[in-house]
C-alpha cells in the first residue's frame, strides 16, 4: 500500500453503483475514494468548484468535463476523451486519459503483438477511439473501426476476413443483456487475438467464440485496473508495479466469479453448495428449487405434464438468469450437461466443478430419470458430458465434512 498525504479523490459517471473502482483504488493506495453520480447538466458546476483534488470519469461525461479543463494531456487530446482529472498547485485542471495505458497492458497481457497485424475495432465510441490510437501506436498494418453506418460495417464484414486481432469496444454482450455477440468469429480464418473491453461478464459471448475456438482472448478486467493504476500514479505522482495490477485483477476474478456444482442427482451438489457459500460469505442458488418457483410446481409434476423436453427448457431458461449473475455458489441439476446450449450459460462467469460419486452411493427418490434408469446407466451415460464441461474433477463420498475440504481446498488455489 502506498502511504502519503491524504487526497480528495473519487470517480464521477451517471450509473455507479456496481463500480468496482472504490476497490481497485483501496488495493492500489490509502486515499479515500467517493463514488459521485451526477446528472449531464451538474457536471461543470462540480468541476468547477474544486472540492476535490483528483478525480476519475467515466461514461457518459469523459467528452462533457473537457470544456472545464486549463490542459489536456496529448493521449487525451488524441482519443477526444478524458477519464482522469488533477487539480494542479494553482487550482487549475488537467486532464489525462489513463484508458490508453489500461489497453496497452491488455495488449501485452494477451501476448499477441499488434504490429504488422490487421485490426478490427467494433465501435466508434470513446471506447473505440482509445483501441485505434493505441493499435496505431504499436505499428499495426491496418486499424479498421467496424461501425453500424460506417462505410466499414456488419454487412460488409466479408472484405475484412483477413482479420488478424478483432477488439469489442461496443457494449454488445454485456451485463444484463448477456450471451449476444456482435459477430461471428467463423468469418475470420487468420484470427490470432480477441480483445473484448467487457468485464461483466467474464466471458462474453465472443469470448466463449474466442476460448471454443482456441483463439487466445482477454476481458476487459486488466485494462480496468490497469488504467486505475496509472490514475493512481498521477493522483500521488509515483510508480505501481505491475505485480499490483495482476494481483488485484486476479483478487476480483475470483471474488466474483460463480463456484458451479454439477454431478449426479443425489451427489449432494445441494447441501455441499450451502457448505461452502456459508465459508465464503456467498448467496447460494439451488437451480432445482429456482425451476419449481418458475413453474409453480414440482419437477416430478413437470415432467408428467411437459415430459423432459419441457422441462429442460425451463431449467434452461432459469440456469440463464441466475448465471447472469457473479459471486455465486450454484447447484445445478444432474442432467444440466444434457444440453450443450448450457455450458455457455455456466462458462461465462462460472467455475464448474464436477462431483464425482460412485453410483451405487445416489439415492433415487424424487428423481424421475434416475427412477426410469438406474443410477449406474445414467452415470456411464452423462459422465463423458461431466468430464468435458468441468474445470475441475472432484471425487467424493458420502462424507459431507470431508467433501467440504476437498473443495475448499480446490477454491483456495
Amino acid at each position: 500500500m502506498i502511504t502519503g498525504t491524504k487526497i480528495r479523490a473519487g470517480l464521477i459517471g451517471a450509473k455507479l453503483s456496481h463500480s468496482f473502482s472504490p476497490r481497485i483504488h483501496a488495493a492500489l493506495a490509502d486515499y479515500p475514494y467517493e463514488l459521485i453520480e451526477l446528472e449531464e447538466k451538474e457536471v461543470g458546476a462540480f468541476v468547477q468548484a474544486g472540492e476535490f483534488d483528483a478525480l476519475n470519469v467515466t461514461i457518459p461525461y469523459k467528452k462533457t468535463v473537457m470544456p472545464f479543463l486549463r490542459e489536456i494531456s496529448p493521449e487525451a487530446t488524441r482519443i477526444g476523451a478524458v477519464n482522469t482529472i488533477l487539480r494542479r498547485p494553482d487550482g487549475t485542471l488537467i486532464g489525462h486519459n489513463t484508458d490508453y495505458a489500461g489497453f496497452c497492458d491488455l495488449v501485452g497481457d494477451c501476448g499477441v503483438p499488434l504490429a504488422g497485424k490487421k485490426v478490427l475495432v467494433l465501435g466508434s465510441g470513446g471506447a473505440s477511439r482509445t483501441a485505434v490510437t493505441v493499435a496505431t501506436d504499436m505499428g499495426a498494418a491496418a486499424v479498421i473501426v467496424i461501425s453500424r453506418n460506417g462505410a466499414d460495417n456488419y454487412e460488409n464484414l466479408d472484405r475484412h476476413t483477413d482479420a488478424q486481432i478483432i477488439v469489442n469496444a461496443t457494449p454488445v454482450g454485456m451485463y444484463p443483456k448477456n450471451g449476444v455477440a456482435p459477430l461471428s468469429l467463423d468469418l475470420f480464418p487468420r484470427l490470432e487475438a480477441v480483445l473484448d473491453m467487457i468485464y461483466n461478464p467474464a466471458r462474453t459471448a465472443l469470448l466463449l467464440q474466442a476460448e471454443q475456438k482456441g483463439i487466445p482472448y482477454r476481458n476487459g478486467l486488466l485494462m480496468l485496473v490497469s488504467q486505475a493504476r496509472r490514475a493512481a500514479e498521477l493522483f500521488l505522482d509515483t510508480v505501481i508495479g505491475d505485480s499490483a495490477v495482476r494481483a488485484i485483477t486476479k483478487e476480483i476474478a475470483k471474488d466474483t466469479e460463480n463456484i458451479i456444482l454439477i454431478g449426479m442427482p443425489g451427489c449432494g451438489k445441494s447441501t455441499l453448495g450451502k457448505e461452502i457459500a456459508a465459508r465464503l460469505g456467498r448467496e447460494f442458488v439451488d437451480c432445482d428449487a429456482e425451476i419449481v418457483k418458475a413453474a409453480g410446481c414440482p419437477i416430478p409434476h413437470i415432467f408428467e405434464t411437459e415430459g423432459e423436453e419441457g422441462f429442460r427448457r425451463i431449467e434452461t431458461e432459469v440456469l440463464g438468469e441466475i448465471c447472469k449473475q457473479s459471486a455465486l455458489v450454484i447447484a445445478t441439476g444432474g442432467g444440466v450437461v444434457t444440453q450443450a446450449r448450457n455450458y455457455p450459460l455456466m462458462r461465462q462467469n462460472g467455475k464448474l466443478l464436477f462431483l464425482d460419486i460412485a453410483p451405487n452411493d445416489l439415492p433415487t427418490d424424487g428423481r424421475p430419470l434416475s427412477q426410469k434408469k438406474s443410477p449406474a446407466l445414467l452415470y456411464r451415460e452423462r459422465l463423458p458430458l461431466y468430464r468435458a464441461m468441468a474445470d475441475e474433477i472432484i471425487p467424493i463420498s458420502r462424507d459431507i465434512e470431508e467433501n467440504t475440504q476437498k473443495l475448499m481446498e480446490v477454491l483456495s488455489k
